[in-house]
């Protein structure tokens, strides 16, 4: 079944294709959560507010739309909204690993880098970053999921990268 197929049916209140959206893009709004919260718990509760909000929320969701920066939407604003409530940090990334690292001790060294080098950029960059580079949307549909024009998220993006790359060389 595909995403608009399920977006489709759960339109029509088949909780059976609500539960193969949520099989598919669990993981992903997890690892999202787990990276803006760093606290599993935090994460696992945010993933199933935001799966309640886009069941409660699917009525209105544009067919032809891509789901999963809908979904990645949803989260966000779920994890922000927490964040207010409970006056939480805004970290990033601890525990993330990075691709084709091998040695388990350069990955470390290398993720407190990367996580001390987000820690600096204001919200916003940090927001682009983490969903175009670690949750792995694209430039159109990080825009989607934030609610910005696709030219924010570039010069966002722009201006956290050439940030991120001072506090690197540091």
């Amino acid at each position: 079944m595909n995403d608009a197929e399920a977006v489709r049916l759960c339109q029509s209140g088949s909780l059976d294709s609500f539960r193969h959206v949520v099989e598919r893009y669990q993981d992903v709004l997890y690892g999202t959560a787990y990276l803006m919260t760093s606290n599993g718990a935090i994460a696992e509760e945010c993933v199933q507010e935001s799966f309640l909000s886009a069941w409660r929320g699917i009525g209105g969701f544009r067919s032809g739309s891509p789901l999963k920066p809908w979904l990645v939407r949803i989260l966000v604003n779920t994890v922000l909204d927490l964040r207010r409530r409970r006056n939480l940090p805004t970290e990033y990334i601890e525990g993330a690993t990075l691709p084709g690292e091998d040695d388990p001790a350069k990955q470390v060294s290398d993720r407190e880098s990367i996580r001390q080098a987000l820690a600096v950029l204001p919200e916003e960059q940090r927001q682009a970053v983490m969903l175009r580079y670690f949750t792995g949307l694209s430039t159109s549909e990080t825009a989607e999921a934030l609610g910005w024009a696709e030219g924010t998220v570039k010069s966002r993006l722009h201006r956290a990268l050439q940030q991120m790359r001072i506090e690197l060389e540091k």
